[in-house]
């Protein structure tokens, strides 16, 4: 008896514990939602200390799975909605690192769910609110695996989801039935719109290409002293209203994400503190553990601050989806205050135009218009409107004026303007004498294209992957895999020789005074990323300077300063690998007359 009593209060003293740690855990991941979305060290502690409950959280539930299963009634989907809540602390981790490893970490836990059917019984439970957390599961979970490219994977969970959404709606009729059936097309029409050239097996099955930056893509550089600056800091906006978008991401940010990210890295160690890698006697461990490149958040082997910062493959960056002028600002603050010696802040947005009236504009800064950043609107008539007139004197509040800009320039600032009123930024002074660079999208397309906008700006396309933006100029559907490496093959020459004359270009003018380019570009040259952005933004104005269709002077992008023209714009043998590309791609009719590829 006194044994038997003694199981008893064991178990018993399992279950409180089990019950502690499940209370501290969800106390602690719903106080995420209070820490701020900017800056860096006020949410790493408190991140390391959600993580660190988790792992106790799981390991004890392995642990003592057959007590919690007889005495507390631990059913299934209750681990599932744990491995959930870390899957998405990874994730969460990575938008504020931009380490694409935790990508990774987050996928093995959501595929782990997906794997052992955690959820499977979740509509037998007679609770409308548990299915409603099966089915985030399932657009979060999709989230990842498009950030990671596993598009077959991703048709696959849109079928499942299709399926569970119906199961939710005919089984409860519930209010926000509507609610998922938007959430189902958005990311149809998603994935659709990402899809812009088929890249095809022999077999005639799409191949998923990834356009991250890797050793292999990589632009290559002769590199100078005076490069000296390193891409730090990242603001990515997406305000455009008309864009495919889910989850907060619109196209164009979904594709700036990735070309601002390098591939992530296979070789990882086994993972020190993960959550998932003890099994137990109903579970094995959901996949081989990857170490993230600084141990497990709030483990020891966690590097902080300023060590963390040097290793990190990825610059830092934040994402936001049509923020208010004010949201913007102090994300531009908080990216301009992390900024390290030597660093550089980069601003890319994504945006429809704010329009001016003001036929003899004397402030460049305030009065020629700027970019919608969200589309609420004061009870009071503005004075500019997307796409509309001014009225009344007043100016649009939620409009980023190329003047709102001017006290970031205090350090090295590039920016990227995708917009139909990219140019009013063109005019930005460099009072402070740093560098400065704008590339501006064209402010107009072709009316064959101005339909496919919905699937995203072509100008981003081009900063994405070049090949592709060609493809899509010129109406090539899908390309074999074997055409396609063939042409990708002359877009990598293009960049090359690209390369070599931005560096030639300079020692010209340190050596002869000819064929100057501003010191700006060739500081932000030793960056790779920065780097790829500005060779890039060449071939697109090379390839739509010879495109037919793109006749007007506002079809063709801008940048400030200005890149030299004969010298780099207008290099022949520029010119001459894209009429190569185009004969290769069976596309030469869209080209003007010139010399013929070999």
């Amino acid at each position: 008896m006194v044994k038997m009593a003694s199981t008893e209060e064991q178990d018993r003293k399992i279950v409180l514990e089990f019950c502690h740690l499940l209370e501290k855990s969800k106390q602690l991941f719903n106080g995420l939602r209070d820490l701020p979305q900017y800056g860096h060290r006020q949410w790493q502690a408190y991140f390391g200390r959600t993580f660190d409950v988790y792992t106790k959280l799981w390991k004890f539930q392995q642990q003592h799975r057959l007590v919690l299963d007889s005495k507390y009634g631990l059913k299934r989907w209750q681990i599932g909605e744990i491995a959930s809540k870390i899957g998405q602390l990874y994730y969460h981790y990575y938008l504020r690192t931009s380490e694409t490893n935790y990508l990774n970490e987050a996928y093995s836990f959501y595929a782990a769910i997906r794997g052992r059917a955690y959820y499977s019984r979740a509509i037998k439970e007679d609770r409308p609110d548990l299915m409603v957390k099966k089915l985030r599961y399932y657009a979060r979970f999709i989230v990842v695996c498009l950030l990671l490219k596993k598009m077959k994977l991703v048709r696959e969970l849109v079928i499942e989801l299709e399926r569970q959404i119906q199961e939710y709606t005919t089984t409860y009729e519930p209010e926000d039935q509507l609610e998922w059936s938007l959430v189902l097309e958005e990311i149809k029409g998603f994935i659709k719109a990402e899809s812009a050239v088929a890249v095809l097996h022999a077999d005639t099955n799409p191949i998923v290409l990834s356009h991250r930056l890797s050793p292999l893509t990589t632009p290559p550089c002769e590199r100078t002293p005076h490069m000296t600056l390193s891409l730090q800091e990242i603001l990515i906006v997406g305000s455009a209203c008309e864009q495919a978008k889910f989850s907060e991401l619109t196209m164009d940010m979904f594709r700036m994400l990735q070309t601002l990210e390098r591939e992530p890295t296979d070789a990882m160690h086994p993972m020190i503190g993960h959550p998932m890698a003890h099994g137990g006697p109903h579970d094995a461990s959901p996949a081989a553990s990857r170490m993230p490149p600084y141990g497990v958040p709030g483990s020891k082997g966690y590097v902080e601050n300023g060590e963390r910062r040097a290793m990190r493959d990825n610059p830092h960056k934040y994402l936001l989806y049509k923020p208010s002028l004010s949201q913007l600002m102090v994300f531009l603050s908080s990216g301009f205050k992390e900024l390290p010696p030597g660093g550089a802040l980069l601003l890319y947005m994504s945006a429809d135009g704010c329009f001016s009236t003001t036929k003899h504009p004397q402030d460049y800064g305030y009065e020629l218009g700027g970019l919608a950043t969200s589309v609420k609107r004061d009870a009071v008539d503005s004075g500019l409107s997307v796409r509309g007139k001014s009225s009344a004197g007043y100016k649009e509040p939620h409009c980023l004026y190329p003047g709102d800009l001017y006290p970031y320039t205090r350090r090295p600032l590039f920016i990227i303007i995708d917009s139909d009123n990219s140019f009013v930024f063109q005019h930005i002074p460099r009072y402070f004498g740093q560098p400065l660079v704008i590339l501006m999208s064209p402010q107009d397309v072709p009316a064959s294209y101005q339909d496919l906008q919905h699937h995203g700006s072509l100008f981003t396309l081009f900063l994405h992957s070049p090949m592709t933006a060609m493809c899509y100029i010129c109406n090539v559907g899908d390309v074999p895999i074997h055409h396609w490496e063939r042409c990708q093959n002359y877009v990598d020459r293009f960049v090359t020789e690209a390369s070599r004359l931005v560096t030639r270009c300079r020692m010209d003018e340190i050596e002869q005074g000819i064929g100057y380019i501003d010191s700006s570009y060739v500081q932000f040259f030793g960056d790779d990323f920065l780097r790829t952005l500005i060779l890039r933004f060449v071939f697109c104005d090379v390839a739509l300077r010879l495109h037919r269709g793109f006749r007007g002077r506002h079809q063709r992008p801008r940048c400030e300063p200005p890149l030299p023209g004969p010298e780099l714009l207008e290099h022949p043998s520029l010119a001459h690998i894209v009429l190569q590309l185009a004969t290769a791609l069976d596309v030469r009719g869209h080209f003007v007359e010139g010399p013929e590829g070999d």
